[in-house]
């Protein structure tokens, strides 16, 4: 069982305290070359999850049986199936988005957030707190490609949630919102040095906000500190 220290612990850890695209900085190619909008960030995002959730159960499962010496390849082969698994049907639901993403799905197998999950965390700890785990960095990424699809979006087009109808059909481009009618587009922000500036901006921002937060602590000291260690 997991107590409620130990769920909030994990959620921290992958929403901020560790979060994979902030701090860890990894898997920066899906990262920057996805995040020029927002639908294609939320979807990459969410895909990543779902295989970084599936397959953190899976590894922690089977963890005593697998000999250490080719835990490597097998947690591979592991991921490999989940990607081709969400491959086809991102290829047979959502076909058009299927089609902006191209490589970047496949691409998931060897993404070092979801290997280093499986290998740092999934290999040594139960299933439960493995597949929570999971989730929570993936919502951890899934958080900072959205923020920066929004940036780039905004500042790139002027425009939220462009292609949402790759997902939910013609009829959903009524859902796209002009923030800026009229804007005539920046197209750096839509190109790769506006990912890095942009990433940039919010590391930068999130620091900023851990350094103000530690400079407080000392007058917190008293309070102790339930989240386990």
């Amino acid at each position: 069982m997991m107590t409620m220290n130990e769920f909030r612990s994990l959620f921290q850890n992958g929403l901020s305290k560790q979060n994979t695209g902030l701090v860890q900085l990894l898997g920066l190619c899906p990262l920057l070359a996805i995040s020029n909008t927002v639908v294609n960030a939320l979807s990459l995002g969410l895909a990543t999850m779902l295989v970084m959730a599936a397959a953190s159960g899976a590894v922690s499962s089977m963890r005593h049986f697998v000999p250490h010496e080719i835990r490597i390849p097998v947690f591979v082969l592991i991921i490999a199936a989940l990607v081709t698994v969400i491959d086809l049907a991102m290829n047979a639901f959502v076909h058009p988005l299927y089609l902006v993403l191209g490589i970047f799905i496949p691409l998931i197998t060897t993404n070092c957030i979801v290997l280093a999950r499986a290998d740092a965390f999934a290999s040594k700890n139960q299933p439960l707190h493995s597949v929570v785990d999971a989730i929570a960095m993936g919502l951890g990424l899934t958080f900072v490609l959205v923020v920066l699809g929004g940036m780039r979006e905004l500042a790139g087009t002027g425009t939220l949630f462009s292609g949402i109808d790759l997902v939910f059909g013609e009829d959903a481009r009524q859902f796209v919102l002009h923030v800026l009618p009229g804007y005539q587009g920046f197209l750096l922000a839509i190109l790769p040095p506006g990912a890095f500036i942009a990433l940039g901006l919010l590391i930068a921002a999130h620091n900023w906000q851990k350094a103000r937060a530690q400079q407080h602590a000392p007058a917190n000291l008293s309070v102790p500190d339930s989240a386990p260690a």
